[in-house]
């Protein structure tokens, strides 16, 4: 393990002399992204450069064979990928079958070819920890590894493949996961928020990375609620930062634009919440914004669906913060995405983006997606629809994911409305996200009484409940009736909240849960009966049966 001492200094005050200072460091994009811009300033930012509608883009499935060479990445979530240069992309560690990793690997650009490159000793094990690029350099700060929180701060040159432990000074920064950070210019890193393992952070830092001292910036005014697991993105002289959630618990989608990062500009540090026109995207968090041309993409990502976080609603919509008309617009794609996911890495190669990996409450990702644009050779390719499971599909309102649901339904599919419309039966496909008492459901206290073979006055009403419990509990998959699925949807994801209502004031609880692969309800999402299919019954039972014994 090195230490950056007066030798690494000096090599990288060699480094510096080599740059173009007048050069922006690759991701960032040349736009202020003030809420009412100069039009002549816009003028100013464009001049050279021809600004376009924005093509339509296709999503394309990689295929390992004839994408890619060399040893592929294995599935992760929670990792770093950030693209050095124009010649190669570098991920490092996440989180996969409940271990944390600390493996390389990077992907040669010109020849298409995965390989490990041989480092001496660098950081330990981590995931939900920041990384970008300055010059050839990753930096890497925090992240969390089994229950710790990390604080360190180590750089990887990317020439020679030598990992260094940076011994930084001046305000000292606590040990977090979930921050988010990006280059201000070829010298400095500004970080913002995360969590502490206690709160969620809503400081500011600024690191030299040439003194390797930090300086946490002191802000006047109104300031964004503390967060975790949002982006931050510096665009020109402006740091912005979208979503994350909050240290009250919710997710959010607010969007907040941070002056005063550029020493020559003189301006006092404040922030401004941006309110922009369009087609804005959900409140959500672990999603990704990467720097493409003249706009910002927004992928994936979880929103609520529910007050834990496992039962969080998973993204695969695409939305563009275009920097040149300042609005949000929804990106058009010509066919299905991948599916939803969260805390996934997304890079800009050229004209493509490349997705991998990340998590969808169920299953760890080692997938990669091209997002291309419709004239590129990739889009010829024969397109392949996503498998995408029933219980990660975004339910009504959410995002692209919510079409290919909608589809699904209309080809009734062995789907529980087509077949209760057969049969005459009728199943409510109404949504309904509420959770209502066990005494006011209707439909439980038709089957109490169908089961007692009476109507139970009130004060019976409980043991008629109990024998419907007892029917599900002892019951096989094909006695289920279709006119029970409904209530016992209800009843399960009933149980579900009062078996965790002691746990929803720990907020350890509620960030750990999305990491840990405990409780793993597939099911507490789904709106109404008429999400289900058929062979999702057998799974709903087995779930509910495992409640009620619990």
């Amino acid at each position: 393990m090195c230490r950056t001492n007066s030798k690494d200094i000096r090599r990288k005050e060699r480094i510096d002399v080599r740059r173009d200072e007048s050069q922006s460091p690759r991701g960032s994009v040349v736009a202020d992204p003030d809420p009412d811009p100069d039009p002549d300033q816009v003028d100013q930012v464009d001049q050279g450069v021809k600004v376009m509608e924005m093509v339509q883009m296709q999503w394309v499935k990689a295929d390992p064979s004839s994408d890619f060479k060399g040893h592929l990445p294995i599935a992760r979530s929670g990792h770093s990928a950030v693209i050095v240069g124009k010649s190669k992309v570098v991920v490092f560690g996440g989180f996969a079958d409940k271990r944390f990793l600390l493996d390389l690997a990077v992907y040669d650009i010109e020849n298409q070819l995965w390989y490990t490159p041989e480092c001496q000793s660098g950081p330990s094990a981590r995931a939900f920890h920041v990384a970008l690029v300055i010059d050839c350099n990753m930096f890497i700060f925090g992240g969390r590894s089994g229950t710790k929180r990390l604080g360190d701060f180590w750089m990887l040159d990317t020439e020679i493949w030598q990992w260094s432990e940076l011994t930084s000074f001046g305000d000292l920064r606590s040990p977090r996961e979930f921050a988010a950070a990006s280059a201000i210019g070829n010298r400095k890193i500004v970080m913002y928020g995360g969590w502490d393992g206690k709160k969620w952070l809503s400081d500011v830092y600024i690191m030299d990375t040439m003194s390797l001292e930090w300086t946490e910036l002191s802000i006047t005014g109104s300031v964004p609620p503390a967060r975790c697991g949002h982006s931050a993105t510096m665009v020109e002289k402006r740091l912005l930062v979208f979503g994350g959630r909050g240290g009250a618990g919710p997710i959010m989608g607010d969007l907040w634009a941070l002056k005063g990062l550029i020493e020559e500009e003189n301006e006092m540090p404040g922030w401004t919440q941006l309110r922009l026109p369009g087609q804005s995207p959900s409140p959500r968090c672990g999603h990704t914004v990467t720097s493409g041309g003249h706009y910002l993409l927004l992928f994936g990502g979880h929103g609520t669906g529910g007050w834990l976080s496992r039962y969080d609603v998973y993204y695969n919509d695409c939305i563009v913060l275009d920097r040149v008309s300042v609005q949000w617009k929804r990106m058009n794609t010509s066919n299905e995405p991948p599916p939803p996911r969260a805390y996934h890495s997304m890079t800009c190669i050229g004209t493509r983006y490349l997705l991998f990996g990340g998590f969808d409450g169920k299953t760890t990702f080692g997938d990669f997606w091209w997002l291309v644009p419709g004239d590129d050779p990739l889009a010829k390719r024969p397109t392949i629809i996503p498998n995408i499971p029933s219980e990660v599909m975004v339910p009504s309102g959410g995002s692209q994911g919510t079409d290919a649901k909608e589809k699904e339904e209309t080809n009734g599919d062995s789907l529980i409305l087509e077949l209760a419309d057969k049969l005459g039966i009728l199943v409510s496909s109404k949504a309904d996200d509420s959770i209502i008492d066990e005494m006011e459901d209707k439909d439980l206290s038709e089957l109490a009484a169908r089961f007692t073979g009476e109507n139970l006055p009130t004060r019976d009403q409980v043991a008629g409940i109990q024998a419907v419990r007892d029917h599900w509990k002892n019951c096989s998959p094909s006695s289920v009736q279709l006119q029970e699925v409904g209530p016992m949807l209800r009843d399960y994801k009933r149980l579900i909240v009062q078996a965790h209502l002691g746990k929803l004031n720990s907020d350890a609880h509620l960030t750990s849960l999305a990491l840990s692969g405990q409780e793993n309800y597939r099911f507490f999402h789904f709106k109404s009966a008429s999400q289900l299919r058929m062979n999702d019954i057998p799974s709903l039972l087995e779930e509910y049966k495992q409640l009620i014994s619990s």
